[in-house]
């Protein structure tokens, strides 16, 4: 494990315990998807998600449950949601932060309900950019802040606008804030693997939707 301070990690952190906190989270996502249906609201969606959260053992959140819907969906993470129901033909993410086992687990991704072709191709493409980048870091090495501007030359590219607020962060055993890392988007070393969770936020350059997609930087 790396010295650097940016990477500390506590006595109890497990990296085992770290991929089962991401698999047990992302299992959580999808039990919420399942829930998702044209009507609901998004504090409607959030009570319903406690209920996916218990029947998982999870143990505590570590940032507070994140779903918008439609036009929210543009909203970075500290902007408070406009009231609004899930539409017939709509788009909608979930951004989670659990905790199982005293570690941190952190996963978001994108959804569309009904037939939206062209907000389906915004969702699709912020997993694309997710993948693009997590690929330059494994194949390249690049640094943090590098990863950051390959995305936004590729979204560019892909005719998106990526939300430069968004910049990733650190998990680790909870409370990762301990260790006060910064963010992934400004960390100038190579990130190391299991450590760091890459965030992609992109918009449509004149419509009112946008996608998100997170992840954790595996190796695999």
């Amino acid at each position: 494990m790396t010295a650097l301070p940016q990477e500390a990690v506590g006595t109890s952190f497990d990296p085992e315990q770290l991929l089962h906190a991401r698999e047990r989270t992302w299992t959580a996502l999808h039990g919420i998807r399942e829930r998702m249906r044209p009507g609901i609201t998004e504090e409607e969606a959030k009570a319903e998600a406690m209920e996916v959260f218990q029947a998982l053992g999870m143990e505590r959140l570590w940032h507070p449950v994140l779903i918008r819907i439609g036009s929210n969906t543009t909203k970075t993470y500290r902007e408070r949601s406009e009231p609004v129901r899930l539409g017939e033909n709509d788009i909608y993410f979930i951004d989670l932060g659990l905790v199982f086992k005293g570690h941190e687990g952190d996963a978001g991704d994108t959804f569309v309900v009904g037939h939206a072709p062209e907000k389906q191709a915004c969702a699709d493409a912020a997993r694309e950019l997710f993948h693009l980048t997590a690929a330059a870091w494994r194949q390249q090495g690049l640094s943090g802040e590098a990863l950051y501007a390959f995305a936004e030359e590729r979204a560019q590219a892909m005719g998106w606008r990526l939300n430069h607020e968004i910049k990733g962060h650190r998990v680790s055993d909870f409370p990762h804030s301990v260790h006060k890392a910064g963010d992934l988007g400004e960390y100038g070393e190579r990130p190391s693997d299991g450590l760091w969770i890459l965030e992609i936020q992109i918009a449509h350059p004149t419509e009112a939707y946008g996608a998100f997609y997170e992840d954790l930087l595996i190796r695999d």
